[in-house]
C-alpha cells in the first residue's frame, strides 16, 4: 500500500495532532483575511456565513490528503482543482496564480510554525520534507511559478507576504464574523494564538502588538498533555459546534 505521504514523514506527525492543526487553523484564519484575493472567498457567500466552518473544512481536507493512499489523495487534489475551476467559471474570471500559491505557502509555513510552537524546532531536512509534500500538491493542481526547493520558497514566501497582503474592508468584516461566531472570550484566544504563530508582517498589518500573554498558557498546556488534561482544557476553549471535529483530528 502506497501512501501519498510516507508513514515516517514529519508531515504525518504535524497533521496527526488536533493541537497542531488548531494553530495551523489560527494562522490561516488571520492570513486568509488579509489576502488581497479574499474577495474570491466571499464570492459564494459561504465564508462570511460560516467562517470558522469553512476554514476548518479547508484545513481538514488538507489533512485528509496527508493520510490518504496515493491514488485517493490525487483524486482529492483533482477535486479541489475542479471546485476552483467551477467558481472561476461562475464568476467569469480567473483566480490569480499568486493567490493559489499563497494558500499553498501558508500550509507549508504554518505546518512548520505550529509544530515548533507546541513540540520542538524542526531540522532543515524535516522542513524540506514539509515543503516537498505541499509542492507535490501544487504540481498536481497545475500551479505555475512554484519554488523548486525550500530556500527558494523562503524567498518567495517573504515576497508574497510583502506584496499580497493588506488590511481592507473585507479583512475587517471577516474578523467581525470570527468574533460573532466565537464569542468575545474565544475570539480573544484566537487573536492571541495568531500572535504566536503568524509572521511579523501579518502581526503588523493586524496591529497585534508584541504582548504575547498566551506563551505561559502554552507552557501550561504542554504540561497538561503529560497528565492527559489537554482534552479537558481544549473542550473548555472550543465552541461546542467544533468540539467533535477537533476531537476527530487527533490520530
Amino acid at each position: 500500500m502506497e501512501y501519498y505521504v510516507k508513514e515516517d514523514s514529519i508531515v504525518r506527525k504535524i497533521w496527526g495532532k488536533g493541537d497542531t492543526i488548531l494553530f495551523i487553523f489560527a494562522g490561516s484564519a488571520a492570513e486568509f483575511a488579509l489576502n488581497k484575493a479574499v474577495d474570491w472567498l466571499y464570492f459564494t457567500g459561504k465564508l462570511p456565513a460560516d467562517p470558522m466552518g469553512r476554514l476548518f473544512s479547508t484545513v481538514t481536507y488538507a489533512r485528509k490528503i496527508v493520510f490518504s493512499e496515493n491514488e485517493e489523495a490525487l483524486k482529492a487534489i483533482d477535486k479541489i482543482t475542479a471546485i476552483h475551476k467551477t467558481v472561476e467559471e461562475n464568476r467569469g474570471a480567473r483566480i490569480p496564480d499568486w493567490a493559489y500559491r499563497d494558500v499553498l505557502f501558508m500550509l507549508i509555513d504554518y505546518s512548520i510554525r505550529s509544530y515548533e510552537i507546541l513540540e520542538r524546532d524542526l531540522t532543515v531536512s524535516e522542513k524540506e520534507d514539509v515543503f516537498q509534500v505541499f509542492y507535490r500538491m501544487g504540481k498536481q493542481m497545475n500551479l505555475v511559478g512554484l519554488p523548486s526547493d525550500l530556500q527558494e520558497w523562503l524567498i518567495m514566501r517573504q515576497h508574497h507576504l510583502e506584496q499580497n497582503l493588506h488590511y481592507g474592508e473585507l479583512t475587517k468584516d471577516l474578523f467581525l464574523q470570527y468574533k460573532i461566531h466565537l464569542g468575545p472570550v474565544r475570539y480573544r484566544l484566537l487573536r492571541q494564538g495568531q500572535k504566536l504563530v503568524v509572521p511579523d508582517r501579518v502581526n503588523t498589518l493586524l496591529s497585534n502588538g508584541n504582548t504575547q500573554w498566551l506563551k505561559p498558557v502554552i507552557f501550561v498546556y504542554k504540561l497538561s498533555r503529560k497528565i492527559h488534561l489537554n482534552n479537558f482544557l481544549r473542550n473548555i476553549i472550543l465552541p461546542d459546534k467544533y468540539k467533535n471535529e477537533i476531537r476527530e483530528l487527533d490520530r
